[in-house]
């Protein structure tokens, strides 16, 4: 794997931020109940898991990086209490 590849893959992990910033702004009200979100969160990270160790499948283990990032971000973000209010 070149050194290009691995920082286009970085690149694009990078890019879920905003993307989860971006998807909790839009999604103040859902966030509010965070239960479920959890149990996505979960679910993303046990894809993850289970894509690391299990496959040998390099573009599903970036999916559920990307996912867990953004959803982790949605979840931190909806306990921030100012920017809920806005």
């Amino acid at each position: 794997m070149g050194v290009i590849s691995l920082i286009l893959y970085g690149v694009v992990l990078l890019t879920s931020l905003p993307v989860g910033y971006f998807l909790a702004w839009l999604c103040k009200d859902e966030i509010i109940y965070r239960k479920w979100m959890f149990v996505i969160f979960y679910a993303f990270v046990a894809g993850f898991i289970w894509a690391f160790i299990l496959l040998d499948n390099l573009p599903v283990l970036l999916c559920f990086a990307y996912m867990t990032i953004v959803t982790a971000v949605s979840i931190f973000k909806g306990k921030d209490k100012k920017f809920l209010k806005e």
